[in-house]
């Protein structure tokens, strides 16, 4: 399963909502990868997160495969849209 975003927040994924996303992701059996600017890491790393230093403006897609999957990309959605981080594209 994939779903993109556009990245609407000011400050882009920062620091704070970063490791919130990752304890998100964590808390399921999935695979889950985030890919932006061509470069696609697991979500479940902090760093790899981090590293891609995602800026307001960016498209981000979100792949999630496994038993579980359904209910992790429901969840990373209404995350990053509660959150005020992205919107769906």
């Amino acid at each position: 399963m994939e779903q993109s975003f556009l990245i609407i927040s000011e400050y882009g994924i920062h620091a704070r909502p970063a490791t919130r996303l990752v304890n998100l992701a964590m808390s399921f059996a999935a695979e889950i990868d985030l890919t932006a600017m061509n470069k696609t890491v697991n979500l479940k790393s902090i760093m790899g997160l981090m590293s891609l230093g995602i800026y307001k403006g960016e498209t981000v897609k979100v792949s999630v495969t496994g038993s579980d999957a359904e209910k992790a990309i429901v969840a990373i959605a209404d995350f990053l849209v509660t959150e005020g981080l992205g919107r769906l594209t």
